[in-house]
């Protein structure tokens, strides 16, 4: 029978019910004007005759695969928010339509700089989660398997710091950010995995810190001596172990508060130290550059700091001293949480010999 709209005890909402070619229908329209729902029975019968023709790839959306693709295992905060992005363009398109053409016209309308924006957000903002909900749906034969141009990333430099420098910059941070660095310069621990460390998985007596990787895979740490040396310093010994200082208004004016923990942003990005970092590598004299922009709708330019080294790079340099200290990959893989040893091949960059005493000197270590 046709389908046709009905409506259920003490609810406003339409529902569709009935069967085209063999295939039960019973599921809400969503909405309660009866115009609109009128329209999604329409549209629902035609899209069910197609796929009794065509087959369910004729028929199949973004948004179904959207919706299979995020109920089949946990997606990161960070995929889902790149999901939510990619949805509010591509809404029910057709699969089948989803090509080269809707890719670059994807670029143009999601991303803040679009067409213009650099290869690198082209294809982790847009190119990888939509070839992954694509790859999805083809696995269920619901499209064809995606076949888009990537864009070409130029390979960038790859920074590490010196002893020295290294030095410098933690003497120019805030102080609540000199142990937090400290962490990062001398384990080489992701920034996702120093801010949500928790005294629980610390433990200074066996120098070992266990973090939590993005796959949920756990990583044991092993701390040099001035690591632990850092730490011991910590007034709090339970909850996060790096904590965020803010300032709070007050009688006396303004004052300073210590945070229970920094601001969770599942793990996007690296931006709770963004400023202090700013300032430290400022007065470190560390490179950088000024960014030049006008505000919309404002005539004005504004300009920022804009350090060259990020918070990131202390990885980078924490392997680069790994491998001029041990030269074993193998090693420095493991101790890393690194997947392959390519990965930490762009990681680690050799560094001179004699650089070797001044880094065991910075750790703590005796030779």
């Amino acid at each position: 029978m046709p389908l046709k709209l009905v409506k259920r005890a003490r609810s406003e909402t339409y529902y569709v019910r009935g069967a085209v070619k063999g295939q039960s229908v019973y599921e809400s329209s969503g909405t309660s004007d009866p115009q609109q729902a009128e329209e999604y029975r329409a549209k629902r019968e035609a899209e069910l005759w197609q796929e009794s023709i065509y087959g369910k790839r004729a028929v199949v959306t973004f948004a179904h695969a959207v919706a299979g693709y995020a109920e089949a295992e946990p997606r990161s905060e960070a995929t889902k928010a790149y999901l939510r992005r990619l949805l509010d363009h591509f809404g029910t398109m057709r699969l089948a339509d989803i090509d080269q053409t809707a890719l670059d016209q994807a670029y143009r309308h999601i991303l803040r700089d679009g067409a213009e924006a650099s290869p690198a957000t082209k294809v982790r903002s847009v190119l990888t989660p939509l070839r992954s909900v694509l790859e999805f749906a083809a696995v269920r034969r619901w499209c064809e398997r995606p076949a888009f141009d990537k864009p070409r990333i130029p390979m960038n430099r790859t920074v590490y710091l010196r002893p020295e420098q290294v030095t410098d910059l933690i003497g120019n941070a805030a102080p609540h950010l000199k142990p937090f660095l400290v962490f990062l310069f001398g384990t080489g621990a992701r920034m996702s995995e120093a801010l949500e460390l928790d005294w629980a998985c610390l433990d200074l007596k066996g120098k070992r810190a266990v973090v939590w990787q993005k796959q949920g895979n756990e990583r044991h740490i092993d701390l040099p001596p001035r690591i632990c040396a850092s730490l011991a310093f910590l007034p709090n010994r339970d909850g996060r172990v790096f904590r965020p200082v803010r300032s709070r208004k007050s009688r006396n004016g303004k004052g300073r508060e210590v945070g229970q923990a920094y601001s969770e942003n599942g793990r996007t990005s690296g931006g709770q130290i963004k400023s202090g970092w700013s300032v430290a590598c400022r007065k470190a004299g560390l490179p950088r550059h000024m960014r030049v922009w006008t505000p919309k709708g404002q005539e004005k330019p504004k300009s920022v700091f804009v350090p060259d080294v990020t918070p990131h790079d202390a990885r980078h340099t924490w392997a680069s001293w790994q491998y001029c200290l041990h030269k074993d990959l193998m090693r420095l893989k493991a101790d890393g949480g690194w997947g392959n040893i390519t990965t930490v091949t762009r990681y680690a960059k050799v560094m001179p010999n004699a650089y070797r005493a001044k880094i065991l000197e910075w750790l703590g270590i005796s030779d």
